[in-house]
């Protein structure tokens, strides 16, 4: 199989650098850019499996060049690096399409267990449903949408992450933590409260059905289940 493919967009140059040669010490094929305009134009030149991304850079910040490459491609997983680390900055990242967020300044290590976490949910993908059946609703994971008649919701790239995890468990329950650590890479109590705001959209989306319901099982995690007619 082809070496995964990465793109780091970093406007600083020598961390750029030293991520970069990491990566391809690695064995991964690796390509980079130095602002978000010229990180759209290589990600258009050639897709990429997954997408280093500062947030703070010229001509067009981190937020929204994932946006507009989420856009256009869904299935790209999105890791932020940047020096901000207010909560409101870590929602915004998950909020535009991100799939982790890491902090500077980080040790070198753990960015690459945190970039071959993200990159082994692509090694399963082939046995994932691309679409699931939820009661009246269709779930189109690939193009991240939430079909019920003619109306279709939009989701979030974390949203579609629980409500894939709970979709395939469908009548067990799915735990927090795993969860937790799969999706965010920690269990933190903050990360816990995040994970419970996404679950109460997923129960808002899901409400035109009243025969499917996500149980919170207390202490432990949720659990989706469609009642039958």
């Amino acid at each position: 199989m082809a070496s995964r493919r990465i793109l780091v967009v970093e406007d600083e140059q020598t961390l750029r650098r030293i991520v970069c040669e990491a990566l391809e010490s690695a064995g991964y094929d690796v390509a980079q850019a130095c602002d978000g305009e010229d990180g759209m134009r290589c990600f258009e030149e050639r897709h990429a499996d997954l997408v280093v991304a500062d947030i703070m850079m010229p001509r067009m910040d981190g937020f929204e060049m994932v946006r507009r490459m989420r856009a256009r491609h869904p299935d790209t997983l999105f890791l932020f690096l940047s020096a901000r680390s207010g909560a409101e900055d870590v929602v915004e990242g998950f909020r535009t399409g991100g799939h982790d967020y890491l902090r500077k300044p980080f040790a070198m290590s753990e960015l690459m267990v945190r970039i071959e976490a993200l990159l082994s949910r692509l090694g399963s993908a082939a046995s994932e449903l691309a679409e699931y059946t939820i009661g009246s609703y269709t779930f189109d994971v690939m193009h991240s949408t939430l079909h019920c008649g003619q109306s279709a919701i939009r989701l979030s790239a974390r949203e579609v992450a629980i409500l894939r995890l709970l979709a395939a468990n469908v009548g067990r329950v799915v735990s927090s933590r795993a969860m937790l650590l799969d999706l965010w890479g920690d269990d933190s109590y903050y990360n816990l409260r995040s994970l419970n705001v996404f679950i109460s959209k997923l129960r808002n989306y899901l409400m035109d059905d009243a025969r499917i319901e996500i149980v919170s099982v207390r202490g432990v995690g949720y659990r989706l289940v469609v009642a039958e007619e």
